[in-house]
């Protein structure tokens, strides 16, 4: 994060120079963007109305040149480089950089055979060696599989995008947008089918509650009354007293008493 700060005040300043500088001193500053390390992105410099007159004069090659750093690659550079200035080792290093930027952003793993062709390269020693260069530059993050021969990417850093793309950048982003909403109404329909499933179970389990209550209720009062008949019964079977049972024996003891007497 910090580099990439520094990297914004390089080109900030950069700008600040180009807006005050006029004639034959505006290719040399060019140059001098181009080797700066750490500045990746141009378009700011790129904007400048001095900087886009140099379209109409001799040294519109530079501007060609700046063009090709912001959208271009290396393979770009080798087809027009007969109309351009010569490149400096730096300058060869960093849009070699970038061209593994603009790879990285379309491939995740992305084969050396690939990366050998499009940097124009043919030791793999020398291709390990500039994408280790630009992995410490952070302008990309991943690792190297020398095994399969890949350049497996992690992260990479965007490029300035031409105006002509930015309509159809707009259309993706818009697509992606819509995407995105339909995706969250789906997910708000389903909290609420989930919402309402929780609250119809909660009104059934609270009625299977109140039957279990009731039929509770009901089974204690079944059950008192099954008791109390019992008892009732029981009660009528065992006949009365067995004070009152032995009376009448006493009274037949009293009449045969009598009757012996009288013989």
């Amino acid at each position: 994060m910090a580099e990439q700060k520094s990297s914004s005040n390089m080109l900030e300043q950069f700008v600040i120079l180009a807006r005050s500088t006029k004639g034959s001193a505006l290719p040399a500053l060019v140059n001098q963007v181009l080797e700066a390390p750490g500045v990746y992105v141009f378009g700011d410099l790129l904007e400048i109305p001095c900087v886009q007159e140099l379209a109409e004069g001799p040294n519109a090659a530079y501007l060609q040149l700046l063009n090709l750093f912001a959208y271009g690659t290396y393979t770009d550079y080798i087809a027009m480089k007969g109309s351009l200035p010569e490149l400096s080792t730096a300058q060869k290093n960093k849009l070699k950089h970038l061209t593994v930027v603009s790879l990285a952003s379309r491939m995740k793993c992305i084969p050396y055979a690939v990366l050998l062709k499009d940097l124009d390269m043919q030791n793999l020693r020398e291709l390990e060696d500039l994408i280790i260069e630009a992995v410490y530059t952070d302008i990309i993050q991943g690792k190297l599989d020398q095994c399969r021969q890949l350049l497996e990417v992690d992260f990479c850093i965007g490029r300035d995008i031409p105006k002509k793309d930015i309509s159809s950048i707009v259309k993706t982003l818009q697509e992606w947008c819509d995407g995105c909403e339909a995706v969250l109404s789906g997910i708000e329909q389903q909290v609420m089918r989930a919402n309402q499933f929780k609250e119809s179970h909660l009104r059934t389990q609270q009625h299977i509650e109140t039957e279990v209550t009731n039929i509770r209720k009901t089974l204690k009062a079944t059950t008192s009354a099954t008791a109390q008949d019992l008892d009732q019964h029981l009660s009528d079977r065992d006949g009365p007293p067995l004070s009152e049972q032995r009376q009448p024996t006493k009274k037949m003891s009293k009449v045969k008493g009598l009757g012996a007497s009288r013989h």
